[in-house]
Formats: structure tokens, C-alpha cells, sequence
């Protein structure tokens, strides 16, 4: 017993030694003599708090706030009531301490701070979403103190890099919700190198073996890019050493998960990647010159050197991003062959690149940043915001829109958008009266309708009337929150009504055929009627817009999704995580291992139509409303959604053996056409491979053909079986699966 305590005390020891290393890393952590006490105390009270507790890796539960603390303080550059703060953030939702003593001990602010970082407790109704209420107060604390989703962005970044010590499901969840919420709000911030920390996280526990053979990949090519990378640092830093800067030259390739995504949206393999390599360059600008003339010269130095790629210019120094992003980018020709991009930055602009806010902040002259507008709009958003919990999710993700746009005005002036904003949205941006009474738009002097589309660079005039009022169906085509926002407030008493009155109707025609409103019904009809939530079904009900002269066809229809019974799939569920057994309960999930549902299972399943999975494919199952297993695919944009607001109704699935059904998948071919290539392509699927196909459709221009085969096949590793022997066909170029555009089995 007594070596246990020693143990323990040894850890207790090692952690406190590591709170005095950050206070002696931090310069804003021991700027005075009351900063370093109040750390101290801060770690004492946490360390007692915890005592005893651990966490699922079996390390010290106080390690986990001195990590937190640890990452506020050196990748973030928080100070001392920050560190505090981040060493106190569980103790309130986890100990008998409360916020009062933490007010008495250290004073409002840290309190305050702490206040915004803990969880709320309990489920507020059958619909609600936990998840989604604890981000709406995270947010409120965020616009009163922006320290607290800097300091919660810490707590999620030692959450991921220590993931791999939870249950299957917990880690899809965590991953899940941390690709869609917290590694964009880290990239609105300006935090890139948590940003991309936490993508590549994501990825490596969503899809381990993708993460795992992409990783490879990269280290096989590893001497590869450095000998590019050398042969192209040489020259380059002779010219800079002629001239006189002082410089730090950094090279690496793309994260990761920016690989992955490029490989999706692209549809190309990893081999026609061709933009890997990246090297930055920081300077310390010369006094008397520019800062912005001083990039452009070492851009100049770059491109007599290397041949630069026309159309990846990128220049951020002119008009930084909308999350303070400061920096030249260009993508030159390499002596080997390849493509290289250099980032040009002074060390100032470094810094907020690399820290984001919190050297923003230090950096500020009095005038009012892009970040001080995004925070303000989130201020404005949560004060018209839907009490609807999801909605309100949907609304923030909107709101963190990576891709921006440069948008000018008749007179010159810049706004930042989204991509994909839309001439109404533009009003919207300028002043709300503006997008009220917006009829149209000159768009680059000639005239355009309020839906039409812009493109960065545009200069856009806003034409108006007096007569004109707005119309709910603007809400169809506009993009960004603002405009959102304002349509919806305009509109939110009646449509209040128009949902009480399409649910008095519902319920009427119900209580015709002796039935009353449940989920089951609820799902059958918005599946019918094609609209997403219970609130949209009764506002167009309650609108007329959806008659229900086909009730009876809608709420009689049969799931079609029989076919997965065909294949035995294994749920995992852990009973050794003990803090699960809620959750277990809540969503009506036997205590157990595994639950191996085959042919015999009661349990109705469907197949999810945003995706489409196919077995063999990484699926996870969700659990509606009607305690019906929905199948995703861990790609799919929905699902990614939901494990982030419902996380608690997902459950981690397998494919494990499957019978003789086949599924509807639509296969892409691209490549230089030639005499009967068509023939032999089709030759290939039905008589080498045995699938059957249910349409073949081709074309070709100039020489180039491209096409779509829809095909029955059984599994994912059948199709990549597949689509490798379509690549040795001569002339065949690419064969990638595709969306399905419809959802017919």
C-alpha cells in the first residue's frame, strides 16, 4: 500500500513540475509575483480535488488539466488567469468545488472563465440534444470572454491526442464532432497548427486505416521531398543572404487529413496529388520599408528563380482572411519536375498565423478585425437565435465558413464572404434595410437576379424599392447567417403560427383514422413530403404548402431496406464503460460486447438515403427517435453532424459475412477514347467479373470520353476489385465510385 502512495505521490510530483516549466516557458504567466502564486494555487486546489480520480489511459485525472494549461500557455500564448482557468475547468462539473469558492479563491473572471467551460447537467427534453445545449453555453461565455473557447479548444486538443484510450463509439463521436465544430472554429480563430492537429486526429481515428496508409505514403516519399525541397532551399536562400534579411526557412509536406480531403472533393488518388510539398518563409522585416512591398520583393526573388504557377497566387498580405491570416502563397516549378508551394510571412504575420487570437490581439492598433465582426455576429445570432438546439448547431456551422471570398462595393470597399454567397446575401452583409428591400443586383455593371452566385473579385451594386418587402421563399437561396438571420426574425411570428395551425391540422387528420402524432408517423411523413425536421413538416403543412390528400399512402409505405438482413452486422457496445450505461439504457441497447444482428433479428433497419452505404463499407449505426438502427457511412456529412449533436444515439458497426444481394453503385471512367473501348469495358463487368449493370451511359469530345455505368455489386471490396481491372483497360484514365442520384435498390 505504501509503494502505491509513493507511486501516486511521484506523479503528483512530475505534474506539479510541469505547471512550474509552463511558468517558466510563459513570459504572461510569471510577469509578477501574484500571477505565479495564483497558478500555483490553482494546481494545488485541482490536485486535490481530483485526487483519486484517473482517467480511461489509467494515468492521474490532474494531468489532464495540466495538459490543457500546458497547451493554452505555449501553443496558444494565453496568460496567467487563462492557465488558471484551463487548470481549473473540470473541477466544478467533476468535485464537490463550486463556483462561488472559485470566486472567493480567484476572483470573477477565472470563475466566470471556468463557469463557461462547464457542461450542463441533464437532458431538457426527448428531442433535445445535450451536445448541441452545452455548445450554445460555451458560445454565450465565448462572446463575454473569447478565453473560454480558446481554452476549451486546448481541452479538445489533449482530449484528441489521447483518444485512443476510450471505446470505439466515444471515439467516432469525439472525432466526429471535433472535424465539424472545433477544428473550423480553431481555423476562424487562426489557430492553423491546432486546426490541422485536430483534422489529422479526426481522420486517424474515423478512418484508421485510410489515416494509416496515407501516413506510410508520406514516409516512403519522406527522401523524396526533401531532396526536391533542397534542391529548390539552395538558390533561394543565396539571393535572400545577398540582400540582407534575416529569415527562417521551414519545409514540410500537407497535413494529412488536407491530403484526404484534397483526394475526396477531387476524386484523384494520392499519386496525383502534385502540391504536397509546402515551405514557409519567416522574415524579420527591414525598418523604413513596407512590410507588404518587402513580401512582394522576396516573391520576386522567388519567381526569377522558379517558374510560378499562374492561377496559385494567393495574396493575403493586400487583404488578409477573414481569421487574421497575413501571407504571400505561390506554387513554383521545382529543377526536378514538381510543384512547390512557398508561403512568404514576417515574423509578426507568423505569429498570428501560428497562435491566432491571442497574437492577434496582441498585435491590435484600435480598429475592429474580421474576428471582432465574427464575434459580434455570433453576439447577434444568439440573440435571435431558434430555441430549436440542432437549428441552432446548423446556424453556428454556417457561421464558420473556411472558403472566403473578396466582394467589393461600388466604391471600392472590401467585404469578406462565404463562397457561394449570393447577390442577396450581399445586401444582407452591407445593412439589413438594404437586403429588406433588395430587388436585383448589378453584379461587375451588369444586371443579375437577388439568387445569383459571386465570385471573389466581384464589385457589386445593390438595387432596391421601396415597394419591395421579404419573401420566406429568399430563404431558399441565401448562405450566410446574417441574411438567414434577419429573414427568419422577420418572419418568426408568423411562422410560429403556421406550425401551431399545420400541427392542429396533422393532428385533426390523425384523429380521423383513430392515430395520434408519433415519431414513427412523424418520420414516415417527412420522408414523403422530403423536409428534414418536425418543425419545417407542420410549417408547410400550416402554410399549404403540403396537402395531405396522400396521407394514408405515406404512413401505410414499407421501409425497403430488407436487404440488410441478407448480412450479419456486429454493434459494439463495451460494458466496461461504465459512464455509458445511461446512454445504453436511453437508446434501448442491450449491456454487452456485441450484438450480432443477422437474418433472424426483430430489429428494423434502414439504410441511410444521404449516403447510401454498401456493405463493406465503414458504417456507424444511429438510433432515431422510433429506436430504428440507421446505417451511415463514417464519410457521410450527415452522420459527421449527427455524432456531433447526437452522439449519444451512435453506436460503432461492422460488416462481418454477407449472403448473394447485390446493391445499386454508380462507378465514373474517364480517359482518351478509342475504337470498341466501350465494348471491352462492359466485357470486363459482365463477363470476367460477373456483375450485373442496370445502365451504361457514355460520351465522347475531342478525343476524351467520360462515363457512368450503374452496377449491382455485393460489396466494397468487390468494387475496388472492379475498378482495378477497369485501370488496365488501355485508354481507361480514372474509374471512382459516385453519388447515387437516386435512391432506388
Amino acid at each position: 500500500m505504501a509503494k502505491d502512495e509513493t507511486s501516486v505521490e511521484e506523479q503528483e510530483n512530475i505534474a506539479r513540475q510541469q505547471v512550474l516549466d509552463i511558468i517558466a516557458n510563459s513570459p504572461r504567466c510569471r510577469q509578477d509575483e501574484e500571477s505565479v502564486m495564483m497558478i500555483r494555487k490553482a494546481f494545488e486546489l485541482a490536485n486535490d480535488a481530483h485526487r483519486g480520480m484517473k482517467r480511461k489511459s489509467g494515468e492521474l485525472y490532474i494531468f489532464h488539466p495540466v495538459a490543457v494549461a500546458r497547451v493554452a500557455a505555449e501553443e496558444i500564448g494565453l496568460g496567467a488567469k487563462s492557465v488558471t482557468a484551463a487548470l481549473l475547468h473540470d473541477v466544478v462539473e467533476d468535485t464537490d468545488i463550486t463556483l462561488g469558492d472559485l470566486e472567493s479563491l480567484f476572483g470573477t473572471k477565472v470563475a466566470s472563465i471556468v463557469d463557461g467551460l462547464t457542461k450542463l447537467e441533464g437532458v431538457f427534453d426527448q428531442s433535445a440534444s445535450l451536445q448541441a445545449e452545452n455548445f450554445r453555453k460555451l458560445l454565450v461565455s465565448m462572446i463575454e470572454d473569447v478565453r473560454v473557447i480558446l481554452i476549451k479548444l486546448a481541452d479538445r486538443l489533449h482530449n484528441m491526442r489521447t483518444l485512443s484510450s476510450m471505446p470505439e463509439h466515444k471515439r467516432y463521436r469525439i472525432a466526429a464532432e471535433t472535424l465539424y465544430i472545433y477544428a473550423p472554429i480553431a481555423h476562424r480563430l487562426g489557430l492553423f497548427a491546432i486546426k490541422s492537429e485536430l483534422e489529422d486526429l479526426s481522420l486517424k481515428y474515423e478512418h484508421p486505416q485510410v489515416f494509416a496508409q496515407l501516413e506510410e505514403k508520406l514516409k516512403i516519399n519522406q527522401g523524396n521531398y526533401e531532396a526536391v525541397i533542397n534542391s529548390v532551399l539552395g538558390p533561394i536562400k543565396e539571393r535572400l543572404d545577398a540582400q540582407g534579411y534575416e529569415y527562417s526557412i521551414k519545409a514540410r509536406p500537407k497535413s494529412i487529413y488536407s491530403i484526404w480531403h484534397k483526394m475526396q472533393t477531387k476524386n484523384v488518388p494520392f499519386e496525383e496529388i502534385y502540391d504536397i510539398l509546402a515551405m514557409r518563409i519567416v522574415f524579420k522585416p527591414k525598418e523604413g520599408v513596407s512590410e507588404k512591398a518587402q513580401c512582394w520583393n522576396i516573391y520576386s526573388i522567388i519567381t526569377d528563380l522558379y517558374q510560378p504557377k499562374p492561377d496559385r497566387l494567393r495574396d493575403w498580405v493586400s487583404t488578409p482572411k477573414a481569421n487574421g491570416y497575413e501571407a504571400l502563397h505561390t506554387t513554383v516549378m521545382s529543377p526536378s519536375g514538381r510543384w512547390v508551394e512557398v508561403q512568404i510571412r514576417t515574423e509578426r504575420m507568423d505569429e498570428i498565423a501560428e497562435r491566432g487570437f491571442a497574437a492577434h490581439w496582441k498585435y491590435k492598433d484600435g480598429k475592429e478585425s474580421e474576428i471582432d465582426n465574427w464575434i459580434n455576429s455570433i453576439r447577434q445570432m444568439l440573440e435571435t437565435a431558434e430555441s430549436d438546439s440542432m437549428e441552432f448547431l446548423d446556424s453556428v456551422k454556417l457561421n464558420l465558413f473556411s472558403q472566403e471570398m473578396m466582394i467589393f462595393t461600388p466604391k471600392g470597399e472590401v467585404k469578406v464572404m462565404p463562397a457561394g454567397s449570393t447577390a442577396l446575401d450581399f445586401a444582407f452583409e452591407i445593412h439589413s434595410k438594404l437586403g429588406y428591400h433588395c430587388i436585383g443586383a448589378k453584379v461587375n455593371y451588369k444586371l443579375e437576379p437577388l439568387s445569383h452566385e459571386l465570385k471573389s473579385g466581384d464589385q457589386v451594386e445593390i438595387i432596391t424599392s421601396d415597394k419591395q418587402t421579404p419573401k420566406y421563399e429568399w430563404m431558399n437561396f441565401v448562405t450566410t447567417l446574417k441574411a438567414k438571420t434577419c429573414i427568419k426574425e422577420i418572419f418568426r411570428e408568423e411562422r410560429h403560427s403556421f406550425i401551431v395551425k399545420g400541427e392542429q391540422i396533422l393532428t385533426d387528420e390523425l384523429q380521423k383514422r383513430k392515430l395520434s402524432i408519433n415519431a414513427r408517423i412523424l418520420k414516415k411523413l417527412m420522408k414523403t413530403y422530403h423536409v428534414a425536421t418536425r418543425e419545417e413538416l407542420y410549417f408547410q403543412i400550416g402554410r399549404g404548402n403540403i396537402k395531405l390528400d396522400n396521407i394514408e399512402k405515406a404512413l401505410t409505405q414499407k421501409a425497403t431496406s430488407k436487404w440488410v438482413k441478407m448480412w450479419r452486422l456486429t454493434f459494439g457496445v463495451n460494458d466496461d464503460d461504465n459512464d455509458d450505461e445511461d446512454e445504453k439504457e436511453a437508446i434501448g441497447m442491450p449491456k454487452g460486447k456485441n450484438i450480432v444482428l443477422s437474418d433472424e433479428a426483430e430489429r428494423q433497419f434502414t439504410i441511410a438515403s444521404c449516403c447510401n452505404p454498401i456493405p463493406g463499407d465503414d458504417v456507424v449505426a444511429f438510433v432515431d427517435e422510433d429506436d430504428t438502427l440507421v446505417l451511415h457511412s463514417r464519410r457521410c456529412p450527415e452522420c459527421i453532424k449527427l455524432m456531433s449533436s447526437r452522439g449519444d444515439r451512435i453506436i460503432s458497426a461492422q460488416w462481418e459475412s454477407h449472403k448473394v444481394l447485390s446493391y445499386l453503385v454508380v462507378i465514373g471512367l474517364s480517359g482518351i477514347d478509342r475504337t470498341g473501348l466501350v465494348s471491352e469495358v462492359t466485357k470486363v463487368i459482365s463477363m470476367e467479373q460477373k456483375v450485373n449493370m442496370r445502365s451504361v451511359h457514355f460520351e465522347s469530345h475531342d478525343g476524351v470520353f467520360t462515363g457512368s455505368i450503374y452496377l449491382y455489386i455485393h460489396d466494397a471490396a468487390d468494387l475496388q476489385t472492379l475498378i482495378g481491372k477497369l485501370l488496365k483497360i488501355k485508354g481507361v484514365d480514372k474509374v471512382v465510385r459516385k453519388e447515387r442520384t437516386d435512391n432506388n435498390q
